[in-house]
């Protein structure tokens, strides 16, 4: 029999529990089963706590989007231009660590064919570039190559790169200095 907890405390374990279920099947792989087991509770009261599988994991995504344009804003508080890149990009490679909240980003790019998936992840890319470009007061050119940035670094995170040991993967790794995105701007890419 499962402890007894709070509504609150159950709601969290069960989204701990699913955020791994989703992040490792996705949205259609995932099982509603194997989350009500491992938290000892019933698929029904998972079902009463988030309603449907797709509302569990859009809440999920949508956290998981969250918490990297949070870190970031949190990390450049006051700085703008070329120097709250440099703390909004040292946050994001921190986050990456979080494999977890990694894939589910990776698991709502992946669900997009569904248009209230497509429809959520618009909102918090949006979100994120919102973030990177009112913080930073840059121009498109730079923000554009700062997420593209990103999402490569989101890439190589998902293949776990750092357990390889190869020509390709020693560069990905290649630490980049504060200054990378100050030669990218709208002047220069005329």
């Amino acid at each position: 029999m499962a402890a007894r907890m709070s509504g609150s405390q159950r709601r969290s374990q069960v989204l701990g529990i699913a955020a791994g279920e989703f992040a490792n099947h996705g949205l259609h792989g995932a099982s509603i089963e194997a989350i009500a087991r491992e938290a000892g509770i019933t698929q029904a009261y998972v079902f009463r706590m988030f309603g449907t599988k797709k509302a569990l994991f859009l809440e999920l995504v949508g956290a998981a989007f969250d918490r990297f344009s949070d870190g970031m804003s949190q990390a450049a508080k006051g700085a703008r231009g070329i120097s709250a890149l440099a703390l909004m990009g040292a946050q994001y490679y921190e986050s990456l660590a979080d494999r977890t909240t990694l894939l589910l980003q990776l698991q709502g790019f992946a669900a997009c064919g569904d248009s209230e998936v497509r429809d959520l992840v618009r909102a918090r890319v949006g979100r994120m570039w919102d973030t990177v470009a009112d913080t930073a007061g840059l121009d498109p050119v730079t923000v554009k190559s700062f997420l593209a940035f990103g999402m490569l670094l989101n890439n190589m995170a998902a293949l776990d790169v750092d357990e390889l040991d190869e020509p390709w993967a020693n560069g990905v790794r290649t630490r980049i200095q504060a200054g990378l995105f100050e030669h990218i701007t709208a002047d220069t890419n005329q």
